[in-house]
């Protein structure tokens, strides 16, 4: 399955609409509806208030001023200070209100964002860059929570209030209303053209900024090779290539993004020159009052101010559109290694069975082609042949990391794919050539994954060490069980890093262990220890070694060769050796 995300989500443009993407950003706070709706509650008192308080202005100048009336002035001037600041107090209270949703949404945004990586299969990770991942929990969730805290409710206020603004202005006088709003079709026209072009400089904005944080990710996460060969020139000169185009992409975005504002300014100045000329005309010919004008004015003002608004908002909006383009992306994807029902059409004896079973990596050249063989439970195999040649693959195929292209995997009798994760991973131990260590101490990284043993004291997890024959192994760290371990893997060797990978998989108590190369970086003293641990496991435990150093595999029961998509029984250990040597299959 193709999981890359830097391909569209869609085939024919990869962007969905505006208010479909608008309806799928609102579900992402559906559980706010309260709140929300008291926010609205405060958006439409706030936008009545600002509405009624020009008409105020214009009855007190018609009404009060031209006649000289103070008391009326004063009266009138005190309703509308108190008008302002209940205006104030309500949307001081609003965007507070708004603060804590934005932040309670990107908690659950983050949270759905790196759940959903948890679903995901290995074939994922190995199509995205992990920096990319991280910019997407971390940049892409805090665009859309800026819009959603910060903007959304004073878009909806601004919308509220122009639309008010130009229903009062065709009531006071329809035919100057409607030659002061001419102008915002223009700005509805325009819009319309260049949203999309700001939506999609904003997208390539953030997907240059997910390389950048890609590329910090892997320079960092390889200094110790950049120091070792003396490449900082060549990882500054990668750096500095991402960086120019974050800020190409970066600047192209924040033109794009202030495109609008002057020409709704612009927009807004013509309306005002309008409502002037058009509105003292009226007034000579004894049609209007200079309080209606001033009214007119400020109703103008409060027309084009929040459209002006709006051109500042809609940038903010298209972003966290592009935003949500990335998140959503990601989230719409489903993990491929689903849970089959066993319908046992196919049944066999060993504890695992493969049958004509072909493998392909996405996008790439066929692994294995048409592979049969059988484990017998208890017994050892070993796995060679040379680099490339498969060996890795299958171990993962058996561990089910991958599933088979074509055929079938039994695992006890029943299809692999029938097996729950745990059920899978409670029967399966896995020690990769380059164990992954979390930060923390020894104690955590061997109970990783060993629901089991986690809450045993320190006294009974060395109990159940010792029972397992791996105290030794355990010496070898300084402070035993709280050893700090880095995820670097500074201050231990890599041969230490094995050896926690070792006995994480032991005390599992695994009914198949896998060793990938498990031992590749063990003195012969500890790799002598470990075979003797593997002897003594229950007799029932099947093993499978992956290895190149012979003196691994020459005590295997079975050997298979690996190499061209095949996987042939070698006989004996010099059959093997030969083929080793040889490096071929024959066909």
């Amino acid at each position: 399955m193709n999981y890359n995300l830097n391909q569209a989500s869609d085939k024919t443009t990869g962007k969905l609409p505006v208010l479909p993407a608008l309806r799928k950003l609102i579900t992402i706070i559906s559980g706010e509806s309260r709140n929300l709706g008291i926010a609205f509650i405060a958006i439409f008192l706030n936008a009545g208030i600002s509405l009624i308080g020009p008409y105020l202005v214009g009855y007190t100048i018609d009404t009060y001023v031209q006649v000289k009336d103070y008391h009326g002035v004063l009266l009138f001037s005190g309703i509308l200070l108190s008008m302002y600041i209940v205006a104030f107090i309500v949307n001081y209270a609003q965007m507070r209100m708004m603060g804590g949703i934005g932040q309670r949404m990107l908690f659950n945004l983050r949270n759905s964002v790196f759940n959903k990586l948890q679903e995901l299969p290995l074939d994922f990770f190995n199509q995205n860059k992990a920096g990319d991942l991280i910019s997407r929990i971390n940049n892409d969730t805090d665009k859309v929570n800026q819009f959603f805290s910060q903007s959304l409710m004073q878009f909806i206020g601004s919308l509220i209030t122009m639309t008010g603004a130009g229903i009062i202005l065709l009531i006071i006088n329809f035919p100057l209303g409607l030659a002061a709003l001419s102008p915002a079709l223009l700005l509805l026209i325009f819009t319309r053209i260049v949203s999309p072009g700001i939506r999609k400089k904003n997208e390539a904005s953030l997907r240059s900024l997910g390389n950048l944080s890609a590329e910090i990710q892997e320079s960092l996460a390889n200094f110790k090779v950049v120091i070792a060969f003396n490449r900082r020139d060549y990882f500054k000169k990668r750096f500095e290539e991402v960086n120019s185009e974050n800020y190409k992409k970066s600047i192209q975005a924040g033109i794009a993004n202030t495109a609008l504002t002057p020409v709704y300014t612009f927009i807004s100045n013509i309306g005002q020159l309008i409502v002037l000329s058009f509105g003292i005309w009226l007034i000579i010919k004894g049609y209007f009052t200079i309080g209606l004008l001033i009214s007119f004015l400020t109703y103008i003002s409060t027309f084009y101010n929040p459209l002006r608004q709006i051109a500042a908002l809609w940038a903010n909006f298209q972003m966290a559109l592009a935003a949500w383009d990335r998140i959503s992306h990601l989230l719409s994807f489903e993990n491929n290694l689903t849970i089959v029902s066993d319908e046992g059409s196919q049944t066999s004896t060993s504890y695992l069975h493969f049958s004509d079973v072909s493998f392909r990596y996405p996008n790439g050249k066929e692994v294995l082609h048409k592979v049969s063989f059988d484990l017998e439970r208890g017994k050892t195999y070993a796995f060679v042949g040379p680099t490339g040649g498969g060996k890795t693959t299958t171990a993962s195929l058996i561990a089910r990391l991958y599933d088979a292209t074509k055929g079938t995997i039994l695992l006890d009798g029943k299809d692999i794919r029938s097996y729950t994760p745990c059920e899978r991973a409670s029967k399966i131990g896995f020690i990769l050539q380059e164990p992954l260590l979390f930060t923390g101490t020894v104690r955590d990284n061997i109970l990783y994954g060993n629901p089991d043993c986690s809450g045993l004291t320190n006294d009974k997890l060395e109990k159940a060490i010792e029972e397992a024959q791996l105290a030794e192994l355990l010496k070898r760290f300084d402070k035993g069980l709280e050893t700090p371990i880095q995820t670097t893997g500074d201050g231990i060797s890599l041969g230490q890093k094995q050896l926690i990978a070792f006995i994480r998989a032991i005390l599992r108590k695994p009914e198949l262990l896998i060793l990938d190369e498990a031992t590749a970086n063990i003195d012969t003293v500890t790799e002598q220890q470990l075979e003797t641990i593997l002897k003594n496991l229950p007799s029932t435990t099947t093993k499978v070694i992956i290895a190149h150093r012979l003196n691994t595999i020459e005590n295997a029961d079975e050997i298979f060769f690996v190499n061209s998509g095949k996987i042939v029984a070698a006989g004996s250990f010099k059959e093997a050796l030969d083929m080793l040597m040889q490096g071929k299959v024959e066909s």
